[in-house]
């Protein structure tokens, strides 16, 4: 195999993907300014996803819990994706279906802000858990890839990559998170 054939065509696809990106700016700064009024309400950020997008979950929370770029007071956030305790009982006993959708009704209130991380908008686990947290009033955030899925039709904003290729729309997605870091981070 031309690796380096395949890497400069790699690289464009990622090029044209990030070029792609700028009609979704006005969306992308709304959702960090309701992430900073979520913030100072005395909300949290709630944040999932599978696989890859579970360990963007556990990235963008560590950014706000901790800091992206400036040194300031922590921030709450947490990523749903890390008690491996609360997965596997809620999973055993409910089904895999319900292991974030639980965590939304024990830890949710109308004035966080959640985040649900899935490259098609379909996974079954964070729609039920975007849903329950509609019915809790809380600010719910999409973020996918293709149409964006089931999700478009229940979040409050739907931050869709404009792509169907899984590598690209997660090159993406750990992108869109750096920014809302940033927005949150400058008020």
């Amino acid at each position: 195999m031309d690796y380096i054939n395949y890497l400069k065509g790699e690289h464009a696809a990622h090029t044209a993907m990030f070029n792609a990106l700028e009609p979704l700016f006005a969306q992308i700064s709304d959702v960090g300014i309701a992430m900073q009024n979520s913030i100072k309400a005395g909300g949290k950020i709630l944040v999932m996803g599978n696989g890859g997008s579970a360990a963007d979950s556990q990235h963008i929370a560590a950014e706000i819990v901790g800091r992206f770029k400036k040194e300031r007071k922590g921030m709450p956030a947490i990523a749903l994706t890390t008690d491996t305790s609360i997965l596997t009982s809620v999973g055993n006993d409910y089904g895999y279906d319900f292991i974030f959708a639980r965590q939304i009704e024990a830890l949710c209130r109308a004035e966080d802000l959640v985040i649900g991380i899935t490259t098609s908008g379909n996974s079954a686990n964070v729609v039920k858990a975007m849903q329950a947290a509609n019915t809790i009033g809380a600010t719910t955030v999409g973020l996918t890839g293709g149409t964006g899925g089931k999700l478009t039709a229940i979040c409050d904003h739907n931050l869709i990559m404009p792509s169907n290729i899984t590598a690209r729309i997660q090159e993406a997605h750990i992108f869109v998170g750096h920014c809302l870091c940033e927005i949150l981070e400058t008020d």
